[in-house]
């Protein structure tokens, strides 16, 4: 059992909100983490200490800061095994793989460690006796809040971004991997001046609370309901909201695909993770001239991912998905693989198929984030795009196609602000987008993020008049 305390001013300190939470693991349902909320006074504590060092933190050189990240990512990745130990405890994800997420996490912060120092702005075109500029500045104190299904690489993310630029910051992990989180900070806080980097720690409470604290942005990875509260708390306080949430994100698979290719693309987006990314492929629209060779190829590749996978986080989740699938099986839903929660110990799951989905469905139109790869049978492209576009979420669309023009209309049209064609994972380093609808808004990755962690300020300096 892992007992965690929290950071403001550069002293750790057990929670005194009077609430303890304890986190099971979702393997075997063995208490591993038990923390200790954080009040609302040691939230503004927290928040206090962030504004304190913000105005020293600020004036470091950038190139100061970006060597500070560069050793803050050393120790992480030196720290990697442990971390990843400790991610597969709180969340269920296999050890390698949590690994490899840390790894992609130091990987982040080296890249925001180099993109810092060369953040600049520009010059303006005015009056030749005076000089224009456009500058960034930090924001001030962000609060950053982070997910459990990828705790360590969204953190890495946005703490980097953040600290990079000369901001403070208030962490708080999710409640489901607080431990991570944790130990994050307990590896990278060192390297930074007391109160540059703060932690809290606790549940939606805590979360509100930080929320609604005088802070400068609130960054948020999370769900959509909670991103929906934290934009009305932002709106309130003026701070900037920045907000990667929810999303439902569909597949098309079109006419004269190779089924069984289209198959092994789909049960990765669905699957892997056990369906708990962001990005998972939550939603496929096939083509009757596959429909039947695809289907059958995916009950398949959901049989082989069986083992490949890992619990859901908890049992809570685990419910909620289960309660998508057999609501859609009365529906009219047919279960071609999988379907139902096992007996036991655990929050498992199994790879799950279902086919003759229709959208109002809710497996088809909310994010399920499970293993589940619900299949609606379309006639056409044209109805494929259609439907995949008709959705209160706007993260990223997957199409399979082998006709350009077919990429190149669904590229244009998806209202989503990432679209893949041939490929439901992959892209080039340092790509970002803006989610869009009740998916989220602002740059979330990329050398932009360091734009939406900064103001930007015009300067005009014109000579004093002759003479004086």
């Amino acid at each position: 059992m892992r007992e965690i305390e929290q950071l403001a001013h550069g002293k750790w300190s057990p929670g005194n909100g009077g609430r303890e939470l304890t986190v099971v693991n979702p393997r075997d349902d063995e208490p591993v983490t038990r923390v200790a909320c954080s009040s609302d006074e040691e939230v503004a504590e927290a928040v206090s200490a962030a504004r304190s060092a913000a105005p020293g933190w600020s004036g470091v050189p950038a190139a100061d800061r970006g060597a500070a990240l560069r050793s803050a990512a050393s120790a992480v990745e030196a720290a990697a095994d442990e971390l990843a130990a400790i991610m597969s405890d709180e969340m269920g994800k296999p050890v390698g793989e949590a690994r490899e997420s840390i790894l992609a996490g130091v990987g982040t912060l080296r890249q925001y460690a180099e993109l810092g120092p060369v953040h600049r702005g520009r010059s303006l075109a005015g009056d030749p006796s005076a000089t224009d500029l456009m500058t960034f500045e930090p924001r001030g104190v962000v609060a950053v809040i982070t997910p459990w299904n990828d705790p360590v690489a969204v953190a890495c993310g946005l703490l980097g971004a953040a600290l990079v630029t000369g901001n403070t910051v208030v962490h708080k992990p999710s409640e489901r991997t607080p431990a991570t989180g944790w130990r994050l900070v307990q590896l990278v806080a060192p390297h930074f001046p007391a109160g540059v980097l703060n932690l809290v720690n606790g549940d939606g409470p805590v979360g509100a609370a930080l929320a609604a604290a005088p802070v400068d942005v609130v960054a948020h990875v999370g769900s959509s309901a909670t991103g929906r509260a934290i934009a009305a708390a932002c709106a309130r306080t003026g701070a900037k909201a920045l907000l990667e949430n929810g999303g439902c994100d569909p597949l098309i698979v079109d006419a004269g695909v190779d089924p069984r290719w289209a198959a092994a693309q789909a049960a990765l987006g669905a699957f892997a993770n056990a369906g708990q990314i962001c990005v998972s492929v939550e939603r496929i629209y096939a083509h009757r001239a596959v429909l039947d060779p695809f289907v059958a190829a995916l009950a398949e590749e959901a049989e082989r991912w069986q083992s490949r996978i890992g619990p859901l986080v908890d049992r809570r989740l685990r419910d909620a998905v289960d309660d998508q699938v057999q609501h859609a099986i009365k529906a009219g839903a047919v279960i071609v693989r999988g379907g139902a929660a096992p007996a036991g110990p655990g929050a498992w799951y199994p790879p799950t198929v279902l086919a003759e989905c229709t959208d109002d469905m809710a497996v088809m139109r909310e994010e399920t984030f499970g293993p589940v790869a619900p299949v609606a049978e379309v006639d056409s492209f044209d109805e494929a795009l259609a439907r995949a576009a008709d959705s209160p979420y706007g993260l990223a669309a997957t199409v399979l196609t082998r006709s350009m023009s077919h990429a190149q209309r669904a590229a244009r049209v998806l209202p989503t602000g990432t679209v893949k064609v041939n490929a439901v994972f992959g892209g080039a380093p340092g790509g970002a987008a803006h989610p869009r609808r009740g998916s989220g808004q602002g740059f979330g990755y990329g050398p932009e993020l360091l734009d939406e962690m900064t103001a930007t300020k015009v300067v005009h300096l014109a000579a004093p008049p002759t003479g004086w």
